[in-house]
This record gives C-alpha cells, sequence and structure tokens, in this order.
C-alpha cells in the first residue's frame, strides 16, 4: 500500500476517534452498487456507452451525528445545524472495465477495428468527506422507526486511481507501440506523456454530490440509497486523454455515476 494512502487512512481513523470526545455519536455502514463510469472511452451521450462502461463498487462509511451525544444518552442542544447536517467520512474502492462503443466504432474501416481492439478498466480508491443535509428533522426520524430521511450532500474526496490500456488490434507488431494498431487521436502526444494513453496510476481530488434517503429499519439501523456524481480534477483517471488542444470534444475530466445501496449501524 503506498505510504501517502496508509498516512490518509490513519488520519481518517485518528480524526474521528478524536472527535468522539466531544459527546458526538457516531454511525458506520457498508454502501455497494454499480457505477457508470464517464470516460474518453465511447462516445459522449451513447446509450450503448453508458450501459457498457459500468463497473461496481464498494465502501465503508462513518457518520457524525451531531443531534445525539452517544456518551450521556442525550440529546444535543436543539439547534438548526445540529437537528439537519450530518459529517460522512469514507473510504471506497471501485473497479470498472471500459471499452469503445457508439457509431465510430461500428463502422467497416481500419480506424473503426482499432477503436474496437482497445479496452481498459480503472480501479480506484476513494478517502474524503461530505456534508449532508437533511431537509427534515434528524431527531424526528431518528425517533421514528419505519420513516424516511431525504438528503442532499456534497464533499471532496482523494483519489488513488490504477487504470490498464490494452489492445487485441495486432495488425503490426509491438501492440500499443507500433502508430499502426493505435487510433490516431490517441497516439498523439498529451499533457506531457508521449501519447493520449497511459498506464500510469496516479493520484488527484474529486468533487461529490449526491441525492438519497435512508429509511428508519430498527432503532439503531438504517437502510440507505443515494445516487453519486463524482468529477475527477483529472483526464488521465481511465487511461485515455487526447490532446485537449487538438482534439476539442476532450473538454471534460473523468467523471462517475454511482448507485449506492447501503447499511447503517448506530454505535451505542
Amino acid at each position: 500500500m503506498p505510504r501517502i494512502l496508509k498516512l490518509v487512512i490513519l488520519t481518517f481513523f485518528f480524526s474521528n476517534l478524536s472527535v468522539a470526545q466531544f459527546g458526538f455519536s457516531h454511525e458506520v455502514g457498508i454502501i455497494a452498487g454499480p457505477v457508470a463510469f464517464q470516460s474518453d472511452y465511447g462516445e459522449r451521450h451513447d446509450f450503448s456507452t453508458n450501459a457498457g462502461n459500468t463497473g461496481f463498487g464498494i465502501g465503508l462509511i462513518h457518520y457524525m451525528n451531531f443531534s445525539y451525544r452517544a456518551d450521556c444518552n442525550c440529546y444535543t442542544p436543539e439547534t438548526y445545524f445540529n437537528d439537519h447536517f450530518k459529517l460522512r467520512s469514507e473510504i471506497s474502492y471501485n473497479k470498472t472495465n471500459l471499452e469503445h462503443f457508439g457509431e465510430w466504432v461500428d463502422r467497416n474501416s481500419v480506424p473503426a477495428a482499432q477503436l474496437r481492439g482497445m479496452k481498459g478498466s480503472t480501479a480506484v480508491t476513494d478517502i474524503g468527506m461530505q456534508l449532508e443535509f437533511y431537509p427534515l428533522s434528524i431527531r424526528n426520524f431518528t425517533a421514528t422507526t419505519g420513516s424516511w430521511g431525504p438528503f442532499v450532500s456534497l464533499g471532496a474526496h482523494y483519489n488513488f486511481f490504477s487504470p490498464t490500456v490494452t489492445t487485441s488490434y495486432n495488425e503490426y507488431p509491438g501492440g500499443l507501440l507500433n502508430e499502426g494498431n493505435v487510433y490516431p487521436k490517441y497516439w498523439t502526444p498529451s499533457e506531457g506523456k508521449d501519447h493520449g494513453f497511459s498506464n500510469d496510476k496516479g493520484s488527484t481530488w474529486s468533487i461529490v454530490s449526491s441525492i438519497g434517503t435512508r429509511y428508519k429499519l430498527t432503532p439503531l439501523s438504517d437502510l440507505i440509497i443515494d445516487l453519486r456524481t463524482q468529477y475527477y480534477f483529472s483526464n488521465w483517471v481511465d487511461g485515455l486523454n487526447p490532446n485537449p488542444d487538438l482534439y476539442k470534444e476532450n473538454k471534460a475530466n473523468d467523471w462517475n455515476l454511482w448507485l449506492n445501496f447501503g447499511y447503517i449501524y448506530y454505535l451505542d
């Protein structure tokens, strides 16, 4: 495990433990669900691309609940912030296999065959926080089994990504290192790299926002569903990045859409 990742994880857990000294209550949970990765593979706004480039993610989550104090088994002072906000910390992992879809792949030509042959994947480890806003009372939700607690959130994550780019189009020796096997758009140097593809690992920040709801299953447990969008501050997360100065359609960094289902337990 990279040294920086170990440091971030330790900071994540020790910060949560230190907050316990101030009397907040805590919740822990697990989430999982499909991830639609929006990248330089495939055609923008194409249904087959969106449906085909879909992976899976899983994560561990922790909440600081400001409305209740576990140390005294009592509510905190009733303020708007305490009754409508929670702070969510998360460590998650997702992986997606990627390929080109759309009209440019379906043609009977050498460039189309080059695109069809290019395959990839990316694995991303996230760690970060989101502030969740609940428009309805958190206290009322917590006290009522069978109730719903809708929320929206916004936060930042730090991401460690590991892409893999390969090709099955091998008309010439050398695979991706031979220009004859690569769609011209991806052979051109891009943003400091020799080509518009790369198998280099890296890290970057991302902005995360979501909308979802909780369902009060028991006094000490909830079910959760949320739909998250995540925009990375890098265009190399998927391993592809055509030169943006030459290919103006390459105007957005990589991002994903993740539908989470999960279970949350309240620490007594």
